[in-house]
């Protein structure tokens, strides 16, 4: 089985074991992190040793940990990525996000399997097939709305699991259904190298060729942040929330964690129908800031509406947070009046003819009092002459607060599980039973000589000093109770033991009481795919994958990108992201306009970046955007990618 129903997940990436550890301390339910390969992140990958260490850690807080398989597969790699299954279940993984429905034919271990973003699931049809086809959790397409989440959670039978990514980098394209990093450099996305093209500026043109855009980053998205509709999406039926980042580094993890840990807590606090899917409870000690952290300005995408200012058009990077504006500029140094402390090694920016200007403040030091703030004088690593368009006037960013992140090098959050314990009489001595919030019970024994205590206050405060300390442990004591015949004088050395004795059972119990989830069987007979033919769109890359999408009734089943079988112009890119919307001039924006309306009409535009064009054709029903362009020839004509070079895979048997 999947989560029970009421069960809320906080999901969070990893890019190594390290930070795995800290987004569980830091609030996660599960954690999500790459293997040794075949994930769709070419350089998050980890090894099994360091993944089997992981799950040990996480099992302690009954969190999960799934692995990323999430690739396409060449036949020739089948087998290499069946041998690395094998290794993350003896390993003690919980579960695999995968794409290739390939590996649905191979001779697996009872593992459950994730259906990854993506498999493009965005309609009732497709999530209903994956869920009776094996899949225990589905991760939704970003672009779906609240109300059509609502409608798959309605298609779909109670145990599966629907999981929707809440913040992070937004890809501009369905995942799954881009082919432009592929078509230009060989590249693949859906083998996880993209090449990133839609951060990349681009010129766009109308039909007639008078020019709409100039040099802008029209294809990159602002980052996700769906803070403001957790609780609307789990009206809708989601059940794990999802963090991206699997190549963000400590500081992100910690405070994106730390920040939905905080938010979901306090709608668990109003609808105690629901729990949340791990153990324990997370103490932070620091202010989450999701504004802190790298971001391309914030959207809720299409989770609400259609909306025009989805796109980071001016820049693809992090200009952080406003900070103030220059007021004076020197030989070396300029003075900046601002409304925040300033740090050494503080990040600052500014734009200046529409590029972002960065520089880091070698020393900050305060000056005076200003008018609307603080005088700080700063330092900055390069000479202030080379600073183009820096002058009195121009306004600052802080896109690096240093003391900020130098708290997050440090312990920032605590994460305990509830204990009551009991200290009862014995045949021959005392007994200690510790009983955690999951049910989870042990017992040590202590054999000593029973001797009354002749001072009772004095002997009570001995045994709860004793008795309490839980201090760096998984554990906080929430009761303790003395059940013994008598207040016993016990020396305190003896109790000390008891209780660490008692402590070190009740890890080894939590890690025997942790219950793999099952594997959810596929439906038999196999349950039909919605469609009878597919494109290269469908991503099959290798024979399995033919003859699973065969035993579920599809009978034209076109090769994958990667194949090099498509010669011609195809749609390397669908999108939900629209330019003629974005920049008004979408035929239903003019609907009812007056002297407008059945003037506008969607079509093509052309999208230039350097030397490549690209034809932008418009679906107006679905309200989609198609970037139509072919390989370049020299990759057309190169083997098809048939061989990710594998890091040694060595067994390592998780201690369980």
């Amino acid at each position: 089985m999947s989560l029970l129903p009421h069960q809320i997940e906080l999901l969070a990436p990893a890019k190594t074991a390290d930070i795995g550890r800290e987004a569980i301390l830091h609030g996660a339910d599960a954690v999500y992190i790459g293997g040794p390969s075949f994930g769709a992140r070419e350089h998050a990958a980890n090894s099994i040793e360091d993944i089997a260490a992981l799950c040990r850690f996480a099992h302690q807080y009954h969190a999960r940990i799934f692995v990323t398989l999430n690739t396409i597969l060449h036949d020739s790699e089948l087998e290499a990525a069946r041998h690395l299954i094998y290794q993350c279940y003896e390993a003690g993984v919980d579960a695999l996000i995968v794409q290739d429905m390939g590996l649905l034919e191979l001779d697996l271990p009872p593992i459950q399997l994730h259906a990854s973003t993506q498999c493009d699931i965005r309609h009732p049809e497709k999530a209903r097939f994956l869920a009776h086809s094996g899949f225990s959790q589905l991760v939704l397409a970003r672009e779906l709305s609240i109300q059509e989440v609502a409608k798959i959670r309605q298609a779909l039978p109670e145990p599966i699991t629907l999981e929707y990514f809440i913040h992070g980098a937004l890809c501009v394209a369905f995942s799954g259904q881009c082919n432009i990093s592929h078509a230009q450099t060989g590249r693949s996305a859906n083998r996880g190298d993209c090449s990133q093209a839609c951060r990349l500026p681009y010129t766009l043109t109308d039909e007639n060729g008078g020019v709409v855009a100039f040099e802008k980053h029209l294809l990159s998205m602002k980052d996700n942040n769906q803070t403001a509709n957790l609780e609307a999406l789990l009206l809708a039926g989601i059940r794990s929330f999802k963090i991206e980042g699997r190549y963000k580094e400590m500081a992100y993890v910690k405070n994106i964690t730390a920040h939905y840990r905080q938010q979901l807590d306090q709608i668990l606090e109003r609808h105690p129908e629901w729990s949340r899917a791990s153990s324990g409870h997370t103490e932070i000690l620091f202010t989450p800031n999701p504004d802190k952290t790298f971001h391309r300005g914030s959207t809720d995408y299409f989770a609400t509406a259609r909306k025009i200012d989805i796109g980071a058009f001016d820049s693809p990077k992090y200009v952080g947070l406003p900070l103030g504006h220059v007021v004076a500029v020197g030989q070396d140094w300029i003075e900046v009046e601002t409304q925040e402390t300033l740090s050494n090694g503080d990040g600052l920016n500014y734009t200046f003819k529409r590029e972002v200007v960065g520089v880091q403040a070698n020393q900050a030091k305060w000056q005076r009092a200003g008018e609307d703030g603080q005088i700080w004088r700063i330092w900055p690593n390069e000479q202030v002459s080379r600073l183009r368009g820096l002058k009195v006037g121009t306004l600052l960013s802080r896109n690096r607060d240093h003391a900020w992140e130098m708290a997050l090098t440090k312990s920032s959050a605590q994460r305990t599980i509830a204990v009551q314990a009991c200290l009862q009489d014995s045949a021959d001595g005392v007994v200690l039973s510790l009983q955690d919030e999951d049910g989870v019970t042990v017992t040590a024994n202590l054999i000593c000589d029973k001797v009354p205590a002749q001072q009772a206050d004095k002997a009570r405060q001995n045994l709860e000093d004793a008795l309490s300390r839980f201090g760096n442990t998984l554990f906080h004591l929430e009761q303790l109770t003395l059940a013994t015949s008598e207040l016993w004088f016990i020396p305190s050395s003896q109790l000390n033991k008891l209780r660490r004795q008692a402590i070190e059972a009740l890890v080894t119990a939590r890690l025997a009481a942790w219950q793999r989830p099952a594997l959810t069987p596929p439906t038999e007979p196999p349950f039909p795919y919605p469609e009878t033919s597919l494109s290269f769109l469908a991503n099959v890359y290798n024979e399995k994958a033919r003859a699973f999408y065969r035993r579920h009734g599809v009978e034209l089943i076109a090769a994958a990108y990667e194949a090099h079988e498509e010669p011609g112009e195809v749609s390397l890119m669908i999108t939900k992201h629209c330019l003629r919307f974005a920049y008004h001039l979408c035929p239903k924006q003019a609907k009812g306009v007056q002297g407008v309306m059945g003037q506008v009409r969607a079509d093509p535009m052309i999208l230039k970046s350097g030397n490549d064009t690209y034809t932008l054709k418009f679906e107006c029903r679905p309200c989609e955007m198609h970037v139509m362009g072919k390989m370049k020839s020299h990759i057309f004509k190169s083997p098809p990618p048939s061989v990710i070079p594998l890091q040694p895979v060595t067994f390592h048997r998780s201690p369980r």
